[in-house]
């Protein structure tokens, strides 16, 4: 009797976790990097490689990192919204151009327009994978100690700028 009820009981718990899965936003991913300090990392800027930027250059302010590439199709969407938030200049947003090569980056963003007060290159991805980068686009809003506050995953739009990432740096802000 119990052999036979057993497989019936795997078959049940497979399906119960399989709805559970299917119900998850797959945009929500918790991420471990909350309330961590960001990851280190000293990168060329796209508009002069010559120069670099750190997080340590970052310390003591709040600031926005947002992870795109020329050939990603979602940042193109989230663009408009980036650029109304770096409008707003109430933060740094600094963009990490993420394995991309720097001649289609630079065109990019010369036919978009640059919301970012710079860009650095990531060109084989190693500082995306400190900073647990799934895929582009993805934003994160650092704090003034330097630790992450927030992870968006996937592009940002008018609603999850103003719902989410909004009320995070107005409270950061003070």
């Amino acid at each position: 009797m119990i052999r036979s009820a057993l497989p019936l009981a795997v078959f049940i718990l497979m399906v119960g976790l399989l709805g559970y899965g299917l119900s998850l936003d797959p945009k929500v991913v918790p991420s471990p990097l909350i309330d961590k300090p960001a990851p280190v990392f000293s990168l060329p800027m796209l508009e002069d490689p010559a120069r670099r930027l750190s997080t340590a250059d970052m310390n003591g302010r709040i600031w926005v990192l947002n992870v795109w590439a020329s050939w990603c199709v979602s940042c193109r969407a989230e663009h408009e919204v980036i650029t109304k938030l770096a409008g707003r200049n109430l933060v740094t947003v600094v963009g990490l151009n993420y394995k991309d090569k720097s001649d289609d980056a630079t065109r990019w963003l010369e036919q978009f327009g640059n919301p970012y007060a710079t860009s650095v290159i990531d060109i084989d991805g190693r500082v995306g994978i400190d900073w647990g980068v799934y895929g582009v686009p993805e934003t994160f809003v650092i704090d003034a100690d330097g630790m992450i506050k927030y992870k968006h995953i996937g592009p940002v739009t008018h609603e999850s700028l103003e719902q989410k990432i909004m009320p995070i740096l107005e409270e950061l802000l003070g």
